[in-house]
């Protein structure tokens, strides 16, 4: 593509652009922590690691990345996270509430700029009509804002695993780049 094209579709849709190239979501979002010196954790359920895997796939991530919590589990998420039972037990595990909570108590317990807190039914059991295979809670919490919202994604584990986390690296990127215009 050429760069007035490129230019012309940075005016139009901005927010749709993330990166250039061979630019990885994960490298964008690097990029990002690490030229304003902020940090990430992340707390996983139903992506059982795979989200801070593809951090740490990037060169450097131990410039901003502090760790993560893979609380698959209820117990794990309660006693680790300090999600409230309450929530769990009136919301389910797989919930915007839980989710949020996630992502706010790694970030209290790893003392980190913004974090991601994600659960889900990665499937192909577990669903229901309610909640059926693919429905995943992404909370990203940052310095003054968090963002949560819930995805429905497909029905093969695999993909959904790699589609979360997708989307969890673009609402990390938004919400970095929503706090530095509030700035």
């Amino acid at each position: 593509m050429h760069l007035q094209e490129i230019k012309k579709l940075e005016e139009i849709i901005p927010q749709y652009i993330w990166g250039y190239d061979d630019d990885t979501l994960e490298s964008v979002a690097g990029r990002l922590l690490t030229e304003r010196k902020l940090s990430l954790a992340t707390a996983e359920s139903c992506t059982g690691g795979y989200i801070a895997h593809r951090v740490t796939s990037v060169p450097g991530s131990s410039a901003y990345f502090k760790g993560s919590i893979i609380a698959y589990h209820n117990s794990a998420k309660t006693k680790l996270l300090n999600v409230s039972g309450i929530s769990i037990n009136q919301y389910g595990a797989v919930s915007e509430e839980v989710a949020r909570e996630m992502a706010l108590g790694v970030k209290q317990l790893l003392f980190v700029d913004y974090a991601i807190g994600i659960t889900g039914i990665a499937g192909p059991e577990g669903g229901t009509r309610e909640k059926p295979v693919g429905t995943t809670w992404i909370s990203v919490a940052g310095k003054e804002k968090s963002l949560t919202k819930k995805f429905n994604l497909a029905d093969s584990r695999e993909r959904n695993t790699i589609r979360a986390a997708r989307n969890a690296f673009m609402m990390l990127i938004s919400l970095i780049k929503q706090e530095e215009s509030l700035s």
